[in-house]
């Protein structure tokens, strides 16, 4: 799986790049985080962690504070999730997970940018099965056996530790986030997390060697990234220089 967080902290880094954007998914989130589960951090666990996210990525208090208003207000916008599957060049295998308040205009955009860069956007289904839904932490050690038997008498359902340049990966079900980050964190204190979030992990990877091709497939990744209503953009592309 190793293959897999490096394809997505490549893409994350494509991401990174407006950070206009960013901010304004994050602020998207924490709304409807804190409107769905309530407004405060230390009775929402899943919005004290994105609070906590957003902040490692340095997104401005005012844009948490400003979230955490429209919220506490009951009003606004009310989003739901759009999750759209389909391919990449060489077939290549792409999810492409939104929050929107508006699905016919989420579906058009997403479906122009896979018409206008020779895509194929497929249906519900079309390429989840090839994916794992998991939760995925990655953080600095030296000692998976160590990472994975603190994780075993949590009685947490680990799938993978896996330990790489000086970095552990941990992966378990999506559904055993939460007391995966609190067995490691009870374990670490000073744990600092390079990732945690759910994630969708490929099962295999495509390669993508033609120059024309790994163009095409950048194009591809700018323009669903271009999308306001677009949070994350997974794929088992594995491009070759």
């Amino acid at each position: 799986m190793g293959r897999a967080y490096q394809n997505r902290k490549e893409s994350m880094a494509k991401t990174a790049g407006m950070k206009t954007r960013i901010y304004s998914r994050y602020g998207k989130e924490i709304y409807v985080c804190a409107k769905n589960g309530g407004v405060e951090p230390d009775g929402n666990l899943a919005l004290r962690h994105l609070i906590a996210k957003a902040k490692k990525d340095q997104v401005p208090a005012h844009v948490i504070e400003k979230a955490l208003d429209k919220a506490r207000g009951g009003g606004g916008e009310d989003y739901e999730v759009a999750r759209y599957e389909g391919f990449g060049p060489n077939n290549c295998m792409l999810i492409v997970d939104c929050l929107t308040d508006n699905v016919k205009r989420t579906y058009t955009e997403v479906r122009q940018a896979f018409i206008k860069n020779d895509a194929k956007l497929g249906g519900p289904g079309t390429c989840a099965h090839m994916f794992d839904h998991a939760a995925a932490f990655v953080f600095e050690g030296d000692d998976e056996d160590a990472v994975l038997e603190i994780l075993m008498m949590a009685d947490v359902d680990v799938t993978d530790v896996e330990l790489e340049d000086g970095l552990i990966s941990v992966y378990a079900p999506h559904t055993e986030f939460n007391n995966t980050r609190t067995a490691l964190t009870d374990a670490y204190p000073d744990i600092d997390f390079k990732v945690d979030h759910i994630s969708w992990l490929p099962q295999t990877m495509t390669e993508i060697t033609d120059a024309e091709e790994v163009e095409q497939f950048d194009k591809l990744i700018a323009a669903l990234e271009d999308c306001d209503d677009v949070q994350n953009v997974y794929h088992n592309a594995e491009i070759q220089d």
